[in-house]
């Protein structure tokens, strides 16, 4: 494992490149992300250790970031103020776009790795928008849910197809061409904090909520949930799916920790790794698109962590 400090800043996103597998993003906050500023900081992971390569700074806390997925050099990024700001690494301190229409906190931003061209915002304003990064409006808004929308996650095989989570309880598909969701799941009884697609199923997605519960679901078939994974002691911040194993999944808690499960292993036994080297709430994990079986991950303790899990590298 390796890990470098992001000083002063607690680590709220973490985002491997798309493009160099050894570039990692963190988006952080000031005093927990309750007053302050933020910083977004590039890493290199280097064979002498993982190095702080850049660092941009805003003037309110940075809670998300995803990489422009035509352009390896563009990182956006979203925060407290209700900004959404565009980076070019080549440009030092300031944003090459800014974009300010959301009204409350941005938690959640995700690039189209499928269309690639847009991007989705997720927020407190119970709001989400898509986005073109040459043009100087959103495209499009939807405001159907009635709490806060912690995340967004494109589909990975109909690039008009996303996900929606929210602190409603509800998890919405929708269709970017549709004006409303086509279609809406009960998943938790309390907030749902996080959402993704499986890489390789078509219709399973995911989800980690305040109830310290994960479920897995089929999108046909959402009366139920296909599985619940427990384990956690406190609420699910972040789930993600691997892009080398269809049915690996990882997760990160406010209890300190990072597990990693297997949807498919025998009834009892679904968690393979418990990782428990952060000493504050886990908010962010990515999987490394071009290393099997590395992850990142960041926390309120400062630490930012590359770490490869045996089990996962065949």
């Amino acid at each position: 494992m390796r890990t470098v400090r992001t000083t002063g800043y607690n680590g709220y996103s973490v985002k491997f490149s798309p493009f160099f597998e050894h570039v990692v993003a963190c988006a952080g906050a000031a005093n927990y992300g309750l007053v302050g500023n933020g910083r977004l900081s590039i890493a290199n992971d280097t064979p002498t250790g993982l190095q702080l390569d850049k660092a941009y700074d805003t003037q309110d806390g940075t809670f998300d970031c995803s990489w422009n997925e035509l352009n390896e050099n563009q990182i956006a990024s979203c925060g407290g103020d209700g900004s959404v700001k565009l980076w070019d690494l080549t440009i030092p301190h300031q944003p090459i776009r800014k974009w300010q229409e959301h009204r409350r906190e941005v938690f959640s931003i995700e690039w189209n790795y499928t269309k690639k061209d847009t991007f989705l915002t997720s927020s407190w304003d119970f709001t989400i928008k898509l986005w073109h990064p040459g043009q100087p409006a959103s495209l499009r808004t939807w405001a159907e849910h009635s709490q806060c929308v912690y995340s967004v996650s494109w589909c990975p095989r109909q690039p008009d197809a996303f996900l929606s989570a929210s602190g409603d309880g509800t998890v919405k598909l929708w269709d970017v061409k549709q004006p409303r969701s086509v279609q809406s799941v009960s998943a938790h009884a309390h907030e749902v904090l996080s959402v993704d697609w499986s890489k390789y199923r078509e219709h399973v997605f995911a989800t980690g909520s305040a109830d310290k519960s994960i479920k897995v679901w089929d999108a046909r078939h959402t009366r139920h949930e296909v599985e619940t994974l427990l384990g956690h002691q406190y609420a699910v911040r972040r789930v993600r799916f691997s892009p080398h194993h269809d049915a690996v999944l990882a997760s990160a808690s406010y209890d300190m920790t990072c597990r990693v499960w297997n949807i498919d292993a025998p009834m009892g036994q679904p968690q393979r790794e418990l990782l428990d080297y952060h000493t504050e709430f886990v908010f962010g994990v990515d999987f490394n698109l071009y290393v099997p079986g590395q992850l990142a991950t960041c926390a309120w303790d400062e630490q930012l962590a590359v770490v490869t899990v045996p089990g996962l590298v065949s």
